[in-house]
């Protein structure tokens, strides 16, 4: 069995845009006619130029080789150009390639990718959300300032079986990160995790989000002033530039600190483990390395007594991905999710949540049969990458607007 065949689909997610602007599928074909598919995640370039980074990935290390051999294709990757580091905008295109190998693989065996991975762990994963506005909530704008509707969601997601709940009221992502929060953000802050934690009282965990936007000194500010509501987690709270330093927030803020969303391989996570920065491992998996990096991220981090929560801020075939990760390892804590119809109708309904819980696909490969004409039918057009960050500083004398790293179309 040899990969053979390419397909790259860059599909944009309709309104409200909920996983970013667009996503990246690869669909691989092997001489046996046997097709995987897997999805990249990596934003520092186009979507464009990721299609020839991922066609010059793929012809240099994929092209002929059984895809049953993810570990010497990972090497050759990870060693291309006499590197032998991480890169980040390379290792997202072999993490969907990658993927995609798993896929062909358990349908060539007729077993899930789980049963391939050391089996099954976990018989039911469990979800989180972010909380999105409701349908009532208008203007949509209004809902990311709002302590009143995000708690309002937040019951939302309760009556729908969630017991973990994401949100980030921190202030503005910006490239001139890390920066000191503004009272006002803290303030705000304080005021979503009081609001959410009032209405949903011990029936659930919240989950604080930031990505990077502080220094060391205004996280540990931020992460202390919102001790008093035991988030379960205080998630990427200084930019990833600089690993050693979230050993400092984490032995700072009495609350467990996570990363991973923008990691790659086992390496960078392996110098935040050792610091003592985090004990919550968030990888991305269409960035990380794909399955196999993941699984070995996970074993790796049971010896620091660590948990792994994959990350989703993508497409539905990563999420497949997480969560034939998160069936075979023991130190799971949970896994997110994002629900809308077009996730669902892309993977026409393979997988789903259900009271709060995955129940891992017993289907051969991935478990899901994607509609790519549906992928295809909504091409991306924009310029903006998938996810942004501003250019503009914090703002330190007014309000501090910020409506998710990809801005939501309204309907």
């Amino acid at each position: 069995m040899k990969l053979t065949d390419l397909d790259i689909i860059v599909t944009a997610p309709p309104a409200p845009g909920w996983g970013g602007r667009y996503w990246i599928l690869v669909k691989l074909t092997t001489d046996d006619g046997i097709t995987g598919w897997g999805e990249c995640y990596a934003a520092s370039v186009g979507p464009e130029a990721m299609r020839a980074v991922i066609t010059d990935v793929f012809s240099r290390y994929f092209m002929d080789e059984n895809p049953e051999n993810v570990e010497r294709m990972f090497r050759r990757t990870y060693s291309s150009g006499f590197t032998q580091r991480p890169d980040l905008t390379v290792m997202g295109a072999f993490s969907g390639l990658e993927i995609a190998c798993w896929d062909i693989v358990g349908k060539a065996r007729n077993r899930p990718v789980w049963a391939l991975l050391g089996g099954m762990m976990n018989e039911r994963v469990r979800a989180y959300t972010y909380l999105y506005p409701l349908p009532h909530h208008r203007p949509m704008d209004a809902f990311w300032g709002s302590p009143e509707q995000a708690a309002e969601s937040a019951l939302d997601c309760l009556e729908r079986g969630y017991t973990a709940v994401k949100f980030d009221p921190a202030g503005p992502y910006t490239m001139r990160g890390g920066h000191q929060p503004a009272m006002g953000d803290i303030a705000q802050s304080v005021a979503f995790c009081k609001a959410i934690r009032e209405a949903v009282g011990d029936r659930a965990d919240l989950l604080f989000g930031t990505h990077g936007q502080f220094t060391t000194g205004g996280a540990i500010r931020l992460g202390q002033a919102i001790e008093p509501y035991n988030p379960l987690w205080f998630e990427e709270p200084i930019p990833p530039d600089n690993l050693l330093e979230y050993g400092e927030v984490a032995r700072a803020v009495r609350i467990p600190v996570a990363t991973g969303e923008r990691l790659c391989t086992r390496s960078e996570f392996a110098t935040v483990l050792r610091s003592g920065g985090a004990r919550i491992l968030q990888p991305a998996l269409g960035r990380v390395g794909g399955i196999w990096e993941a699984r070995k991220l996970a074993a790796l981090a049971e010896s620091f007594n660590a948990e792994m929560a994959p990350h989703l801020y993508a497409g539905p075939v990563e999420w497949a991905a997480n969560v034939h990760l998160a069936a075979t390892i023991p130190n799971l804590l949970i896994a997110e999710t994002i629900e809308t119809p077009f996730h669902h109708a892309l993977i026409k309904g393979g997988i789903t949540v259900e009271d709060g819980y995955i129940t891992p696909p017993q289907e051969p490969g991935l478990g899901i049969d994607i509609d790519d004409s549906l992928a295809r039918a909504h091409p991306y057009d924009g310029s903006g990458l998938h996810l942004q960050m501003q250019d503009a500083p914090c703002n330190y004398a007014q309000a501090n607007a910020f409506a998710g790293g990809a801005p939501p179309l309204e309907t």
